[in-house]
């Protein structure tokens, strides 16, 4: 995946227990064959559902959004006029929790990007359509017009400004995943894990950010343990059992399965996060629409309202992303640059 398949790459695994590929329609929108939209998740007389069916990966809430005219004025009038705003979601095959996936009824695309484009149709005044595609059908659906605007975990960089223009709504982060008692805490500095026996996916990007840390501190003298797992639940025995002080991965995916063990023996919590870009530059997950579309700023509008009222801090807590959340929503910031794009 040109986003770093690495910050999906666990989600493959997990998902095997979720049995969501069935619940996928052959055309890929949400709603069945005829594309008509579910209900679940939908805009309803001013509010919108998060959290909708998403099989305990989200805390369901509902919050009131109101259609913001001045903001809807600044769309291309293109994507008013069927009084929808079409939402390009990236998940097929298999889907991705908590990121987009097929819910507890078979049939609504649920997860937080689909969800985030809910609440941003909401402002614009337009109905929500979701249109679920595999990763690179998504950007085809772009550039053909078909979706309007992605919201699939989309990584701004500057190759993709090419083609694109983005406007940001959360941190692009890899997270630490310790047992709920451990007492350890990652500080943002690679000398915080001298002495740990850490879990990384091999061939990733996080792999890639681990073993640069493991040879720093080799040069201070101390010492990092990176162990390789080939599944989920055998790297998360290794946890529970203290064999591993703790798993680096995808943020989300960490969030995912943090929910999902809270009520077992082997509840876990997040232990820190650090940008998927490396030390020097914050990754940013972007909603995308195509170069010049016009779509930018308004979208950037929208999030920025849903920031300024709320909404934006309840759509990130239903889904325990917290703590990738930005302070407002920028308009083509600087994004990986070509070299590592």
């Amino acid at each position: 995946m040109p986003r770093r398949r690495s910050a999906l790459s666990l989600a493959a695994a997990t998902l095997t227990v979720l049995a969501l590929t069935a619940g996928l329609t052959s055309c890929g929108e949400e709603g069945g064959a005829d594309g008509a939209a579910a209900p679940a998740g939908a805009v309803a007389d001013g509010s919108v559902v998060i959290g909708a069916v998403s099989n305990g990966a989200a805390k369901e809430t509902t919050v009131k959004v109101d259609e913001v005219a001045s903001i809807r004025a600044k769309l291309p009038e293109s994507v008013v006029e069927d009084g929808k705003l079409t939402i390009g979601l990236g998940m097929l095959p298999s889907g991705s929790p908590p990121l987009g996936y097929v819910g507890d009824d078979q049939k609504t695309v649920t997860g937080s990007e689909p969800d985030l484009g809910r609440l941003v149709a909401a402002v614009f005044g337009l109905e929500p359509e979701i249109k679920n595609a595999t990763w690179e059908n998504l950007f085809v659906g772009l550039d053909s017009g078909r979706t309007e605007a992605g919201l699939s975990n989309i990584t701004d960089t500057e190759e993709r400004k090419k083609k694109y223009e983005f406007a940001c709504y959360r941190e692009d982060n890899l997270g630490f995943e310790v047992v709920k008692d451990s007492d350890w805490n990652f500080d943002g500095t690679y000398q915080s894990l001298a002495g740990k026996t850490v879990a990384v996916g091999a061939g990733t990007n996080q792999e890639k950010i681990l073993l640069e840390w493991k040879e720093k501190l080799e040069a201070d003298g101390e010492k990092l343990t990176v162990k390789y797992y080939q599944e989920s639940n055998s790297t998360y025995l290794a946890l529970s059992s203290k064999k591993i002080d703790a798993y680096f991965g995808p943020n989300p995916n960490v969030a995912y399965h943090i929910t999902q063990a809270a009520s077992t023996p082997r509840a876990t919590r997040s232990a820190g996060t650090f940008s998927g870009a490396g030390a020097s530059l914050q990754g940013l997950i972007c909603a995308t629409a195509k170069k010049d579309s016009g779509l930018a700023e308004p979208l950037a509008e929208a999030i920025n309202h849903l920031i300024d009222h709320g909404q934006y801090a309840k759509w990130l807590d239903a889904w325990n992303l917290a703590d990738e959340a930005v302070k407002t929503a920028e308009v083509n910031p600087p994004g990986l640059p070509l070299t590592n794009s």
